[in-house]
């Protein structure tokens, strides 16, 4: 966890979120597909958890760097979020997978999240979630 708070939604937040993506893009274990990833999240209260990629042989274990920040987070007790920022090692913006996406919505239900994808503190792109996936699954 980052010791940082972000106090509100702003242009200045999403360069420290996106930093913070970006550093920990560089911790990915991505000896396969050499395809880095990084994120970042802010919760309600403005703590920021990170994550990374993490691949394994079997593709199906490895685990995308938006849920391992998720899962961090919520690990620690943390269930509010306001924004997640997505770096890559590619230069063009990446887009959560499916996966994540649905993933995602279930910390989003009671009000929108931003998802930031960057490529780097200066040229980045917002969206909100339910625009990137808006059919999600739910049980209400």
């Amino acid at each position: 966890m980052k010791e940082n708070n972000i106090k509100e939604s702003n242009q200045e937040d999403y360069k420290e979120l996106i930093q913070a993506a970006l550093e920990v893009r560089e911790k990915s274990h991505s000896p396969y597909s050499h395809f880095k990833v990084g994120a970042a999240v802010v919760t309600g209260g403005g703590k920021i958890f990170t994550g990374t990629n993490v691949e394994n042989a079997s593709f199906s274990a490895t685990i995308c760097a938006e849920r391992s920040a998720f899962v961090k987070a919520v690990s620690e007790g943390e269930k509010n979020f306001r924004a997640v920022a997505i770096t890559s090692s590619y230069n063009e913006y990446v887009f959560p997978c499916g996966v994540c996406r649905q993933f995602m919505t279930e910390f989003a239900k009671d009000k929108d999240i931003d998802v930031i994808l960057a490529l780097g503190v200066d040229d980045y792109k917002v969206y909100k979630l339910s625009e990137l996936i808006p059919h999600s699954f739910t049980l209400k």
